[in-house]
């Protein structure tokens, strides 16, 4: 299963800016919508398009092994 670790990056993101980030200020400067950031929080994976991880990688400047992580099935 690959995990998504968003919640993390914004948390760090948060913490290194000195100010809140939420879902909706993440989805108007990558332009994902936020339905979607939602579903990739999800522990359940959820299926997203690689445009979507290269925003994200943009936005977070992070690599994708930062952004995903893969966890084999038990």
């Amino acid at each position: 299963m690959i995990r998504f670790r968003l919640k993390e990056l914004i948390a760090d993101k948060s913490y290194k800016e000195g100010r809140r980030i939420n879902l909706q200020e993440v989805a108007d400067a990558t332009n994902i919508h936020r339905t979607t950031l939602s579903k990739l929080q999800s522990p359940v994976g959820h299926n997203t398009s690689t445009d979507n991880l290269n925003k994200l990688c943009e936005y977070f400047v992070c690599e994708i092994e930062e952004l995903a992580q893969y966890i084999p099935d038990e």
